[in-house]
């Protein structure tokens, strides 16, 4: 029965990449008989009850080979892959995607296959099963994370840095079923490569077994084993891509359809004699009772969690809003002169002192970046309770990391980094975009202000690249109450978020704080209320509003009104009416100032606007020296401004 089962799977995946034309069949041919088994014999989940927070987790990290998961979730009855659906396999409009997305009502755990991404993700949902097991308990949550990772994956920078972390922690509930075929896109691994897989990761602290993948007994046998052991496991199963066709142990196999030849060559090697998408009765009601041999359980468990256990959920709960009203009161009261950063600290410590289902973490860079706040615990091996994870020097796995415990929505969770290293995480942010979860990145250390470190640590394209990424609030504050304000709407929001923060002190702008005004995204900071002839808008963000409402003053004295414009946060200010953001940016030349590139200012500058900015790469000098150079001076800016004015002028008599 158990061959029988596993051919059903991969049968259906032969024809997914039939009917599209396209797809990859290596690993569904070659990982069907272990993950079978996982299915058949461990994995708890009932697809009646997709949310269920004490399920295992799957992640199929290598998302290429998505048909066979499709294929499993459809036979165990998750609602979301039907019949029909893995017809439309890669079609537009399917549920069966060309590579799975986030979708926790389908079975989806996260969205993968821009490799490495899964595996990370899996070492965060098992660091979040281990801060809810120590603030609810074995008899609330006590679930496993299991992983199908190929030599791909595991060749991927991102996985090394989050197997390391997934060691440190000693996460015993993470389990990776790694494809070990030796064969990748462009030929045998051999060819890039070829170290011992599970000696690298008996040296991060792994228990590590090589099997027969295509062994029922042999892969029970090892994750019973994996199951009683304290630290995360690997397990190696030696497998055949392609396995059954001509294209068998080789690189053709990775991908693309079998020809109706290679087909029927495949149907004769299984004893698969069934029409396309047709499963026998008995097949398919033994798979639905592996689909529903947990559902009573799932059904006690909420009828006892609800009784038992408190709210496992974040919320942004009353103590939190009552912390975060009485920082605010005390910025309109004492006007910090403070970098954002700093400010950044201080509500980050309101919040966790309100709330133990928020975590912070950082890159080594804890203190410089304002996550590691007073009174923090460390999260270490054994000991979860805690409310920080140090990362060590290992951002992009940091990132996926974040995003592995995002996906649960129970807690809510940042990390931090210097600005100009978020390029190294880039991919992991961009995931977590895509996938609608509100991780939240925080970013130090915005611009030229950083000083004396020079060019490499001095961000100037960062900035818009990370607004270039869709669905993702990029919140640069200019003073302490903008920074409460965009943490607090980001604490509610369920898109991920970052916040840009400078290191340099900043002088307070914003004196009136009732509203939360970033949560238009842009505001008219000061409006100039009375009539001149000639007027501006000047637009800026963090740490040049402040230059802004300098350079305003020094227009006014030329008898020129200027409105000043804060946008902390681009995206949110895209999406309100069209009449308000008509009625903040005006209707006179626009004049925008950053320390970064000018890239996509053109959006609310206009043809005729003025934009003032970094051009190239920073140098090394003061914070002050810096400024002056690259001309982010409101005297330079105030004397450019008044040049475009005369030139105006001079054009308009002429005419």
């Amino acid at each position: 029965m158990f061959k029988a089962l596993a051919n059903a799977v991969r049968f259906l995946s032969i024809y997914q990449v039939a009917n599209a034309g396209s797809g990859h069949l290596g690993m569904p041919l070659g990982m069907a008989d272990c993950l079978t088994a996982l299915f058949k014999n461990f994995l708890v989940f009932d697809p009646e009850n997709p949310r269920w927070p004490n399920r295992d987790r799957f992640v199929l990290s290598g998302g290429h080979g998505s048909a066979l998961l499709y294929s499993l979730l459809h036979l165990v009855g998750y609602k979301g892959f039907s019949r029909g659906d893995l017809r439309n396999f890669r079609k537009l409009g399917s549920s069966a995607t060309g590579h799975p997305e986030y979708n926790l009502d389908c079975g989806l755990e996260a969205t993968t296959g821009a490799l490495g991404q899964g595996i990370a993700n899996g070492v965060g949902m098992a660091v979040e099963e281990r801060i809810l097991n120590a603030r609810f308990g074995d008899g609330c949550i006590n679930h496993y994370t299991y992983v199908c990772a190929g030599d791909g994956d595991l060749m991927e920078g991102i996985a090394h840095e989050a197997c390391a972390i997934a060691g440190y922690l000693s996460l015993g509930r993470l389990v990776v079923l790694f494809d070990d075929n030796g064969v990748t896109a462009d030929g045998f691994v051999t060819a890039s490569g070829g170290e011992d897989v599970l000696k690298r990761h008996e040296a991060y602290g792994w228990h590590a077994v090589a099997i027969d993948g295509h062994c029922e007994e042999s892969l029970t046998k090892a994750i019973n084993e994996a199951k009683n052991d304290e630290r995360p496991s690997i397990i190696a199963c030696k497998t055949h891509i392609g396995l059954g066709t001509s294209r068998e142990n080789n690189s053709a196999a990775h991908s693309g359809p079998l020809s109706d030849a290679e087909i029927l060559q495949a149907r004769k090697f299984f004893d698969w004699p069934h029409a396309p998408f047709e499963i026998p009765e008995y097949i398919e009601k033994t798979w639905r009772v592996i689909g529903k041999r947990w559902h009573e359980n799932c059904v006690n468990w909420f009828n006892q969690q609800s009784k038992i256990y408190g709210p496992m959920e974040f919320q942004v709960t009353p103590e939190i809003r009552k912390a975060l009203r009485s920082l605010k009161k005390s910025y309109f009261v004492s006007r910090p002169f403070a970098a954002t950063r700093k400010s950044s600290k201080e509500v980050i410590s309101r919040i966790m002192e309100s709330s133990d289902l928020v975590i912070s973490g950082a890159a080594d860079l804890g203190e410089s970046t304002g996550c590691l706040a007073k009174d923090m615990k460390p999260i270490v091996k054994g000991d979860f309770s805690g409310n920080y994870i140090r990362y060590g020097v290992r951002e992009h796995a940091m990132g996926a990391i974040l995003n592995g415990v995002a996906v649960g929505g129970k807690i809510r969770c940042f990390g931090g980094t210097f600005l100009s290293f978020s390029d190294y995480m880039r991919p992991a942010i961009r995931m977590s975009a895509m996938m609608n979860i509100p991780t939240i990145f925080v970013f130090s250390h915005d611009s030229i202000g950083v000083g004396e470190d020079g060019p490499t640590h001095h961000p100037v394209e960062q900035l818009p690249a990370l607004r270039a990424i869709p669905n993702l609030n990029v919140f640069r504050p200019a003073d302490a109450m903008e920074t409460l304000e965009c943490w607090e709407y980001a604490l509610k929001s369920q898109r991920p978020s970052v916040l840009v923060l400078s290191r340099q002190d900043l002088l307070s702008v914003r004196f009136s704080g009732r509203v939360n005004l970033c949560e238009n995204g842009g505001y008219l900071l000061h409006e100039d209320r009375f009539s001149c002839q000639r007027a501006v808008t000047l637009i800026a963000t963090g740490s040049e509003v402040k230059i802004a409402l300098e350079v305003k003053k020094l227009l006014n004295l030329a008898d020129i009104c200027a409105n000043v414009v804060s946008i902390p946060c681009w995206n949110l200010f895209e999406e309100q009416p069209d009449g308000y953001r008509e009625h903040v940016l005006g209707e006179h030349l626009r004049i925008g100032i950053e320390a970064s590139n000018g890239f996509g200012w053109e959006k609310y500058l206009g043809s005729g606007g003025m934009f003032f900015g970094v051009d190239g790469f920073g140098k090394s000098g003061s914070c002050a020296e810096l400024y002056g150079y690259f001309e982010l001076t409101a005297n330079k800016i105030c004397g450019k401004i008044l040049q475009r004015l005369e030139q105006h002028i001079d054009e308009t008599r002429e005419k």
